[in-house]
């Protein structure tokens, strides 16, 4: 008995959990696994600014808007959140750096570089801040380019493998998907006057023309770079490019030979300090060349002093040794049409029986030690002999 009544309590709470015929209540406006077709498939936007956004979840940020009754192709999901094809007017970012113009169609990027990032692009933020990586392009291929530049990057046309994310529970699936919705995002509205990097209208086939100039001026460029230093000569190159700068009806070569001729600006300024510097060495090596030339010509007379202590002009002086009242004497030298006083002299021993007042005013050398003169702070030659010198 008591094991019927448990089997009768366990059906009645099935049958109270899902009546038979009938599926379990789903929350409104979330589909069901089974209400998913497979992937890809076509979605239509159940309410009004519905944000796209970068990836799956409300931490990415916002790429744009859709609407309702907007059409998306929804291509994957993770959780809640539906990874689709991105809509007429989504667009995404590539670093100027790692592309080349095709000069034969300017609305054509083609990538110079392998593994180049390729970031989801948003009105709402600043390129350099959009870092959602959406995939990689490598050497060799294309991209549409969108008719903006903003900072260091250009806007272009989201490439295939390039999605963006909404949120599932905003959509409703409605079958296969087929050709791609022509839906369009919607976007905040942009002050164009702030935008001082918007390219102005331009006349293609002008446009393309300019850009093989500038391609042509920029080789040239790369050959001045190659040479030595001192025969490097832009004059030429930057007369070139400012004529093409001045015609805005070039488009992208306006803006190519503007920065042309920022970059010409900075390598001749490092000319002329490549040149300073070399003046500064040539005067360099002139002031050492002086010093050696004087150095050696008082090594020179040094080793003409031989057995002499010093050699000058031998003068008499005003000043008395302290010692036995012994006068004392100058040797000078000519200078600049001056007699200058090399040092100061003392007769000791020998020296001290001759007449020296006969040597007055003529060359001399001395024979004796040389040792300071606290009396005038110069030297003093204590001699013990005198020889006269021709």
């Amino acid at each position: 008995l008591i094991i019927l009544v448990v089997f009768a309590s366990v059906t009645f709470v099935r049958g109270a959990a899902a009546p038979p015929g009938r599926e379990a209540a789903t929350t409104a406006g979330e589909p069901t696994k089974a209400a998913v077709p497979p992937f890809p498939y076509t979605a239509e936007i159940t309410s009004d600014e519905v944000p796209i956004r970068s990836g799956p979840g409300t931490n990415y940020y916002i790429c744009g808007k859709l609407n309702k009754a907007g059409k998306v192709n929804v291509v994957g999901s993770q959780f809640s959140w539906s990874r689709i094809v991105p809509p007429a007017g989504s667009f995404s970012w590539i670093s100027m750096r790692y592309i080349s113009i095709d000069p034969d169609n300017p609305a054509i990027g083609i990538v110079t570089a392998d593994g180049i990032r390729i970031y989801a692009g948003s009105e709402y933020r600043e390129p350099i801040h959009s870092e959602t990586l959406q995939l990689k392009l490598n050497r060799g291929d294309k991209v549409n380019l969108m008719g903006k530049q903003k900072a260091d990057y250009y806007k272009i046309a989201p490439p295939t493998g390039a999605y963006l994310w909404i949120s599932t529970k905003y959509t409703k699936p409605l079958g296969a998907a087929g050709e791609a919705p022509r839906t369009v995002v919607v976007t905040p509205t942009v002050d164009t006057k702030a935008d001082t990097r918007t390219l102005i209208r331009t006349n293609i086939p002008v446009e393309s023309e300019k850009l093989k100039e500038y391609y042509a001026l920029e080789k040239q460029i790369q050959a001045e770079r190659a040479k030595p230093i001192d025969q490097q000569n832009y004059a030429n190159i930057e007369k070139a490019l400012k004529k093409i700068a001045d015609n805005k009806e070039t488009g992208k070569a306006v803006r190519y030979s503007e920065f042309a001729i920022k970059q010409i600006k900075r390598f001749e300024l490092a000319l002329k300090v490549a040149e300073a510097v070399r003046l500064q060495n040539e005067n360099l090596q002139e002031t050492k060349k002086g010093i050696e030339k004087a150095r050696a010509a008082r090594l020179a007379q040094a080793e003409k002093l031989g057995r002499f202590a010093v050699i000058g002009q031998f003068q008499t002086s005003s000043i008395y040794s302290s010692e036995a009242g012994l006068k004392h004497y100058r040797i000078t030298r000519r200078t600049n049409d001056t007699d200058a006083t090399v040092c100061y002299a003392l007769p000791v021993g020998p020296a001290t029986k001759k007449d020296l007042s006969k040597l007055a005013g003529l060359k001399v050398g001395l024979i004796g030690t040389i040792e300071p003169h606290p009396q005038t702070a110069r030297v003093l030659v204590k001699f013990t002999e005198i020889v006269e010198l021709n």
